[in-house]
């Protein structure tokens, strides 16, 4: 049973306390379109870049969909660095009418031999074409159709390199994470203009409704233009606090994605992918990389690469020596483990590392059995000198219990310091239940499951509990 902990400041509040941390799952688990009036034509696309066979159209929306994760992102901020980044709805509307003229175009006349490089030219001729039309653009238009028109890339060449590419999605990524804007807009901000998230989806995803993901994007949007928040890079004195606010916000979104918040599913990998994916353009870049930046590269590694087993084919959640460490994804346990050693150097230390060495021990262990407590204990006492958080103490209780057994464990429980706050959060009652039922204290059990299956908001957490409610309900003398 392994518990999971809180992002570095988040808020203790019980409310809050699912959605702040790659979190204490572990009785459970581990710890750890909008068109454009635009009359562009496609003829400027050459012909040589499509292809003769017509796919089915499944397909061509599987692409599509593939290449609005992947290109969206890209798109937006190039011509966000274009526009202005008071002009982001209008850099996101070019991006959508592009993609939905991929669905009507490829269907006919095939997908082309590179489609990046397709979307990327039918957004620039669609923005040279707001650039010549909005009046807005009057005073800059003869300079930005100057530097958009530079580039005249072969037919199958893409139109901006992938170094402008990669400056331009960095200083999106410092714009949507600027301390300005509410934590609760950052995240939706980034998934919605670095990861190409609809809104519809992003509602889903924190189970609220698509008219208040519009207004916190809405609002979020206002704020940048009324604060004039620069589409830049931080200058070298403001970058250390930046960059530490992205990796936060990095960090949320990887935990929203690890354990929902609440809904049908326990996790959701596509929110786990981009999280992943954005820190990993934040490390390889000049301005992020930063041991810490490796170290929470690393911990969403080590962690994301246990997700296809923290729950089984109906999707009921596994504890983590139930789960089939098989399935777990070597090669992405590789890929941590380097990010691991990389924020090795300097001699900074932050949460992030400890937390990535605490997955890291999981992930070394061939077995459940053979998992090194001791070690994983020592990481949680250097944690706890960081964050009191009563979140941390609890996971901390668990692996006491590991080394020396339930008993213990609950003592370390009683002893939390703020236990109060965690009054109201699921994962206490679950935890002291498992420690009860281990004391072959039935009736204490049932009655800790009972009160964390009232708290519970996942179905699979929900199924769960009631499953462990029932065998300790059963075990009740007569």
């Amino acid at each position: 049973m392994q518990c999971e902990r809180p992002a570095p400041s988040a808020s203790l509040n019980p409310k809050n306390l699912k959605a702040d941390s790659i979190r204490v799952a572990s009785v459970f688990s581990p710890l750890l379109p909008v068109p454009l009036n635009s009359q562009a034509r496609e003829d400027r696309v050459s012909e040589s870049e499509l292809n003769s066979k017509e796919p089915p159209p499944g397909e061509v929306t599987q692409v599509v969909e593939h290449l609005f994760r992947h290109e969206a992102g890209k798109l937006v901020a190039i011509l966000t660095g274009i526009f202005g980044i008071e002009h982001l709805s209008l850099a996101e509307d070019v991006v959508q009418e592009a993609l939905a003229r991929a669905l009507q175009t490829w269907p006919f006349h095939g997908v082309p031999k590179n489609p990046s490089a397709w979307i990327m030219r039918v957004s620039r001729n669609l923005a040279l074409d707001v650039v010549r039309r909005e009046k807005v653009f009057r005073d800059k238009e003869t300079e930005i159709i100057r530097v958009m028109e530079l580039q005249s890339p072969a037919p199958d060449a893409v139109v901006f390199s992938e170094p402008e590419l990669a400056d331009d999605r960095l200083r999106m990524m410092f714009v949507c994470c600027h301390p300005l804007i509410p934590a609760e807009a950052q995240v939706a901000l980034a998934l919605k203009t670095l990861c190409g998230f609809s809104v519809a989806e992003i509602s889903r995803a924190f189970l609220t409704t698509d008219a208040a993901i519009a207004k916190r994007l809405t609002r979020a949007k206002q704020k940048i233009r009324e604060e004039r928040i620069p589409f830049e890079i931080p200058a070298a004195e403001e970058l250390a606090p930046r960059l530490d606010g992205v990796l936060q916000s990095l960090y949320l979104l990887f935990n929203e994605g690890y354990k929902a918040s609440s809904g049908e599913k326990l996790v959701r990998e596509e929110i786990c992918d981009e999280a992943i994916r954005l820190t990993g353009l934040l490390a390889e870049h000049a301005a992020g990389n930063r041991p810490k930046t490796h170290a929470l590269l690393a911990l969403m590694l080590l962690n994301g690469a246990r997700l296809p087993s923290r729950v089984d084919g109906e999707g009921n959640l596994l504890r983590l020596k139930e789960q089939d460490r098989t399935r777990w994804d070597q090669p992405m346990i590789a890929r941590g483990m380097f990010h691991f050693a990389q924020s090795a150097a300097g001699e900074e230390l932050t949460e992030y590392h400890l937390e990535a060495g605490i997955a890291a021990c999981h992930c070394a262990a061939k077995d459940y059995e053979s998992t090194d407590w001791r070690q994983i204990l020592a990481l949680y006492d250097r944690l706890v000198e960081f964050d009191d958080s009563p979140v941390i103490a609890l996971n901390r209780a668990i692996v006491v219990a590991n080394i020396h057994g339930p008993a213990a464990g609950r003592d370390a429980v009683a002893a939390i310091q703020g236990r109060e706050k965690l009054d109201s959060y699921y994962l206490l009652y679950a935890v002291l239940g498992e420690f009860e039922a281990q004391l072959n204290d039935p009736l204490a059990a049932a009655g800790y499951f009972r009160r964390s299956l009232q708290l519970a908001e996942t179905k699979s957490e929900q199924l769960f509990l009631s499953k462990r409610f029932r065998a300790c309900e059963d075990q009740i003398p007569a």
